[in-house]
């Protein structure tokens, strides 16, 4: 049964390049449905914003504004990283935002982020649920790192993809300017999976791709490595190494981490690319390590069209679900064809998507192990495709801004 009422939409964890045309999708779709839905609200900074009753009210916001959003990177609405507890253990965050929703006559909230997100979803709606309170809860898919169970891929990691392609082509053409070359490691975000340092794989379709290619999902062995990258630099003078920040050891360890925790207990990444690059070096060979970093879920202007359209899509869908009185569920992206491209939107629980993690699969992977192979290029490819022209004034960049 429909609830008429007022909508509240959130953003969480790393953003996207991407993550913003998902709210104007939900934005837009809500206002098309004002029979239903009276007033849009957007939490400033995800669950905090909820916690500290500071939402942004959409109500009398210019157009010119929204459309505005699929241009901007960034989380416009504001993230954050907040771990709630099971409400079996601490009950007081959950009676905060029951009170918030009641003062504000939340009856449909859309949750837009990744794996810690969707659990933050399911943990919400079903306390709801058990308080009676009548509001449905859809999880938004985001996340560049393409991790996401269930779902063929997550809106943002198109982009990543592309934004990683490209610089990889680029960093390759100008590393073959000279005679006698370096080196090159670039680290490419991805803790568990492999998706985003596997995406360099598509530089190759300019002629200026990878040599080597190092992924999370396959255990690290530093000699071989060393190996891999001296066979390279012997034949071509230079050897263009992307590497994903997740590698680890045989044991199980990373290859390059911090004891630094963030707030859902993982711990920070970084600095591998450096960390090779010494072993490199003391090897003989001219080295220089490049380390991509929040650039690749920051690069609108290098956004795929595709990926683009498709967090539109799913956040208009994520309303349609909405308003069909379903709840508790994530929207997904299932894909039908590859030749020529075709997907469908879906649904599925949150509880099968929250906390679970989806990586690259073997039969992507090359026998040597430090490469993918064309599955995923097939893969990939589609996902890249189009360019989201950039809106300029006076030479600058435009962005939309909302409670800053």
């Amino acid at each position: 049964m429909k609830s008429k009422g007022n909508v509240l939409y959130g953003q969480s964890g790393g953003p996207t390049s991407v993550i913003n045309a998902s709210a104007y999708g939900i934005i837009t779709q809500s206002l098309a449905h004002r029979d239903i839905i009276d007033k849009i609200y957007c939490c400033h900074h995800g669950i905090d914003g909820i916690l500290n009753d500071d939402l942004i009210d959409l109500s009398n916001v210019e157009i010119e504004k929204i459309e505005l959003l699929p241009h901007t990177p960034g989380a416009a609405f504001g993230s954050v990283r907040h771990k709630l507890k099971s409400f079996n253990d601490d009950i007081s965050e959950y009676e905060r935002i029951l009170n918030i929703f009641k003062k504000y006559n939340i009856r449909f909230f859309f949750y837009n982020g990744g794996n810690d997100s969707m659990d933050t979803c399911n943990k919400i709606s079903k306390f709801l649920k058990s308080a009676n309170y009548q509001c449905a809860v859809i999880g938004v898919p985001k996340t560049i790192d393409n991790d996401l169970p269930i779902t063929d891929h997550t809106p943002g990691f198109g982009s990543a993809a592309k934004y990683i392609a490209t610089t990889i082509a680029e960093i390759g053409c100008d590393a073959a300017s000279y005679g006698k070359g370096r080196v090159t490691i670039v680290e490419i975000m991805g803790r568990n999976a492999g998706w985003l340092a596997a995406s360099s794989k598509l530089a190759e379709m300019s002629g200026y791709g990878p040599d080597l290619i190092y992924l999370p999902e396959v255990t690290f062995d530093l000699d071989k490595f060393v190996e891999d990258v001296q066979k390279i630099y012997t034949k071509k003078s230079r050897c263009l190494v992307a590497v994903s920040e997740g590698i680890r050891d045989k044991n199980g360890h990373f290859i390059s981490e911090s004891q630094m925790l963030d707030a859902f207990g993982h711990k920070q990444m970084g600095g591998v690319s450096s960390y090779l690059a010494n072993i490199i070096a003391g090897k003989g060979m001219k080295t220089r390590s490049i380390e991509l970093s929040l650039l690749q879920r920051a690069a609108n202007h290098l956004s795929s069209m595709c990926d683009i359209n498709e967090a539109i899509e799913v956040g208009k869908k994520s309303v349609e679900v909405a308003l069909n009185g379903h709840s508790d569920k994530m929207i997904t992206i299932r894909r039908i064809d590859s030749h020529p491209y075709k997907i469908v939107y879906d649904e599925t629980d949150l509880a099968l998507v929250a906390n679970a993690e989806k990586t690259v699969p073997s039969n992507m992977i090359s026998k040597e192990q430090n490469n993918v192979n064309q599955e995923f290029i097939e893969y990939a490819l589609p996902l890249i495709q189009g360019e989201n022209k950039p809106i300029f004034k006076n030479g600058i960049i435009q962005f939309a801004i909302f409670g800053k």
